[in-house]
């Protein structure tokens, strides 16, 4: 498979852009705010250091070390009461930082209230699976890795969950293409067909908003309907618009479209 050539600036670029708007700033609220999430802070800073805390849309979010987020997991569970690893994920910020950002969403059933834990890692540097904390996130650490490229260390099953084994980089990185490099254009072609039907088979379309009505499988249009596999490459033969099968069922009434009626407004 060809190497991935980094492209910076491949989504940059957005199709449309408001120059008129103004991205909104969310509020940070001071965590004495409220009452339940002040008491969670003062016991949280007593067993590890926090680089910030604040409340944003209703969330206590605290930046943590990423070196002692199993720990941070169980003392939630545990001491805390916040029994549910809701999701968690990253965020690219390789251009800007050299790493991502790690989020842990956390809800206490009794408390009612949902807790984020953030911490910072860089690009070549691992993190501790929480598996052994919370079941829910082995499938989030497999897309994580499987997206992204975030190594985790110790979990149970670590290998690429959506995109297959062999697929070179990872997909949700800013660099990488919207629809993809040179190889995911050939990677089906290559693994069902073999890279010398290249020629025959063409690269794979990898925009979902394409549409080729001269394809193998090609989209239906009424009044030009043809038999499978018709050479339609110079025009296509109108047909007849007909909206019953000529053999259809007796207790049938044939519909006629000259006798149907279009209502101008609801009975």
């Amino acid at each position: 498979m060809r190497k991935y050539t980094p492209k910076d600036n491949v989504q940059r670029q957005a199709p449309f852009s408001d120059r008129f708007f103004v991205s909104p700033s969310v509020p940070r609220l001071d965590i004495n705010s409220d009452e339940i999430f002040s008491k969670d802070y003062e016991s949280f800073c007593k067993s590890f250091k926090v680089e910030d805390a604040y409340i944003e849309h209703t969330h206590l979010v605290l930046n943590v070390d990423k070196n002692d987020i199993v720990e941070i997991m169980k003392f939630l569970s545990e001491e805390l009461e916040y029994d549910m690893l809701m999701e968690m994920s990253a965020i690219d910020y390789l251009a800007a930082k050299d790493g991502y950002e790690l989020f842990y969403e956390m809800l206490s059933l009794s408390k009612h209230k949902r807790l984020r834990i953030k911490c910072f890692l860089n690009k070549n540097d691992t993190v501790e699976s929480v598996t052994s904390v919370f079941d829910s996130a082995n499938w989030s650490e497999r897309e994580m890795y499987d997206m992204l490229g975030v190594k985790v260390l110790n979990h149970p099953n670590m290998k690429r969950i959506i995109m297959p084994d062999d697929w070179y980089d990872h997909p949700l990185r800013k660099t990488y293409p919207l629809q993809g490099d040179e190889a995911a254009s050939w990677y089906e072609v290559d693994k069902i067909f073999g890279k010398e039907a290249r020629d025959v088979i063409g690269p794979e379309q990898r925009d979902p908003a394409a549409i080729d009505r001269y394809d193998t499988e090609r989209f239906a249009r009424l009044g030009h309907e043809v038999p499978f596999q018709t050479d339609i490459t110079e025009f296509e033969p109108e047909t007849p618009i007909s909206y019953q099968e000529e053999d259809s069922s007796k207790i049938m009434k044939t519909l006629k479209p000259e006798e149907s009626v279009v209502l101008k407004r609801r009975r």
